[in-house]
């Protein structure tokens, strides 16, 4: 059997703070998971997301989080450029730290925004795979 990305775990800080952040991106996560220590959600795309306060501190002792750069990078595929610098822009417009405009990369026409726990969301366009060149 091939193996399979099923689920990826973010660690956060502060539950209702994340929550409102990934929604706010566009994931439907109802407001009542907010009081929750573990939240899942599902994918259209099959991968489960989850957001933890708790396992890494449970489970893992020496779990600290980077003191320079960053640990998790999560991308998302959004429709078009036109999409990538809305959301960036919606983003940003609600206080989040944008960590690259949106441009076009040397691969896809993407941006960057930290999540409220410093975890860096990559937001690329539907054409991800295309390279400047063939622009």
């Amino acid at each position: 059997m091939e193996i399979q990305l099923s689920m990826l775990g973010v660690i956060v800080g502060d539950m209702p703070a994340a929550l409102r952040f990934y929604r706010l991106l566009g994931l439907a996560i109802p407001v009542e998971e907010d009081a929750k220590p573990f939240v899942l959600h599902r994918m259209g795309s099959g991968v489960t997301i989850f957001f933890d306060t708790v396992f890494a501190a449970r489970y893992d002792p020496d779990h600290s989080r980077p003191s320079r750069g960053y640990g998790t990078l999560l991308e998302f595929y959004l429709g078009d450029d036109a999409a990538v610098d809305a959301k960036y822009a919606e983003l940003t417009g609600h206080g989040y730290r944008g960590r690259m405009a949106p441009e076009q990369t040397s691969g896809p026409y993407a941006a960057m925004v930290d999540d409220p726990d410093g975890n860096v969301v990559l937001l690329t366009s539907d054409d991800a795979l295309r390279t400047s060149e063939e622009n």
